[in-house]
């Protein structure tokens, strides 16, 4: 049963103005908001929250927010509960707890909630993130574009869209050491071809076989790619409605120095299916999954990707001779994607689901770490949830990462963020803040490969335009 106190009339002088708290019951319970934002932890550099009660029965909401003795008190302004910038900056500095309690009127009644916190973190977050924005299509698509957002404002810009050169598929785009100025992507159709770009100049090149999934290695001159024949299927009782697979794929290093494609053996063969190349940060090693080929798609069900890694020579261009499996696919029955080692080389953070390994189709995928150090791997409970979780990096300083979700309505991926210690431990994730909190109900498009970068990409689109049709 929840216990209710009644409150006196409490009014707070705000920047010359008064602001009005009601009394009603206080409710034994924090509130319930959209996007959920209580007791995260957030950096101090990040935009300011938006949200609002998730109640449709609620005809009006306030906010008081309170560190030590600074109090800000936020009325409902065009349906959500928005604090102003300078509000937010006055009240936000690392290592503070920002005290959050919400009252709403419902049902002509004023609730007044529990509580909650915003831990405001000592680390600080990289101040930009790229992605692609993409229809969750099928067979085509219609407009898609490569983005770049400011995570301490809400501002966001194009880097390219397909607008502007014959409605092609622009993708995997990745950047150098999170330099913003040394950064890839492909284009396929009408201009096809990796474009890199470098001190402001656009470079195409077309190194055969036609690459895919990138991750540069340390050195900069060295990028490795997977080379796959994708293709897709669907289903019509599944609960994994579409199912992507490769009838072939092998993991290749392009030097771009030299134009040549380095391989070995143990990473291009007939047998196996190799993809989702990762260099350790020190260069050293190479990750990367592979699984034994079979006949697709009649086998698609029963491929199970393994984790493994393999000892690269970046002076000498060569591969070591054998191969380590971090992660047994055969064993566990389950298939791994997407590894991603932490800037300081002890965590590697995975996705992991049933089978195959284009995870962000299956519902059941989630996120896993494996300490480097030890082989011990885990859950990321606190970072899954009931829906996709799939692609995913680190940022610079390796103690936030980014990943994508489909936890708010099962369709749609949405770029979540989440702390990570020392130890390798999470924090409860939080939603990408916008301006409006409508704005994720409005956007009929997916967020697709998140990363963050140092600073905003400069180079301007009609640049790589003229790049692309030269």
């Amino acid at each position: 049963m929840k216990k209710y106190i009644y409150l006196v009339i409490l009014v707070l002088s705000l920047a010359g103005c008064s602001v009005r708290v009601p009394d009603g019951k206080v409710v034994d319970s924090k509130p319930v908001i959209y996007p959920d934002y209580t007791d995260v932890t957030l950096p101090s550099n990040l935009a300011p929250l938006r949200f609002r009660i998730a109640d449709e029965n609620a005809t009006g909401q306030l906010a008081v927010f309170r560190v030590g003795d600074n109090t800000v008190v936020v009325g409902e302004g065009d349906g959500q509960i928005a604090i102003s910038p300078g509000q937010w900056e006055k009240l936000v500095s690392p290592g503070d707890t920002v005290q959050v309690t919400v009252y709403a009127e419902i049902n002509g009644e004023w609730l007044q909630y529990l509580p909650f916190s915003l831990i405001i973190s000592e680390d600080e977050i990289d101040p930009y993130i790229a992605y692609r924005k993409i229809e969750p299509g099928y067979e085509t698509w219609n407009e898609m574009g490569i983005y770049q957002r400011c995570l301490a404002n809400y501002d966001e810009d194009a880097i390219i869209t397909n607008r502007m050169t014959g409605y092609g598929c622009v993708n995997c785009h990745s950047f150098h050491a999170y330099d913003p100025e040394r950064m890839l992507f492909h284009m396929r159709v009408d201009y096809p071809g990796t474009y890199f770009i470098e001190g402001g100049e656009v470079v195409r090149t077309q190194p055969k076989p036609s690459l895919v999934y990138p991750y540069w290695h340390p050195d900069g001159r060295h990028v490795a790619f997977s080379t796959n024949a994708t293709k897709q299927m669907f289903h019509t009782t599944d609960r994994n409605r579409i199912e992507v697979f490769d009838s072939s794929s092998d993991v290749v290093v392009y030097d771009r120095q030299s134009g040549a494609t380095l391989t070995s053996p143990l990473l291009s063969s007939k047998s196996s299916f190799e993809t989702f190349p990762a260099f350790s940060p020190d260069g050293k090693k190479l990750y990367f999954c592979t699984a034994d080929s079979v006949m697709m798609p009649d086998g698609y069900d029963r491929v199970g990707y393994n984790l493994c890694s393999i000892d690269f020579n970046a002076s000498t261009g060569s591969f070591g001779a054998s191969v380590d499996t971090l992660y047994n696919a055969n064993v566990s029955g389950r298939s791994v994607s997407f590894p991603r080692v932490s800037p300081d080389g002890r965590y590697l953070m995975f996705t992991l689901h049933d089978y195959g390994n284009f995870s962000i189709w299956h519902h059941e995928a989630d996120l896993y770490m494996l300490d480097l150090a030890t082989g011990d791997i885990r859950p990321m409970d606190v970072l899954n949830s009931d829906d996709t979780e799939s692609y995913h990096s680190w940022s610079s300083n390796g103690r936030w990462v980014v990943f994508s979700s489909r936890r708010i309505d099962g369709l749609y991926t949405r770029p979540f963020f989440a702390h990570i210690d020392a130890e390798g431990n999470a924090t409860k994730p939080f939603l990408l803040p916008q301006d409006d909190i409508r704005y994720y109900d409005m956007l009929m498009k997916s967020y697709n490969i998140p990363e963050f970068i140092k600073g905003p990409v400069t180079i301007s689109q009609s640049d790589i335009v003229a790049a692309a049709k030269q």
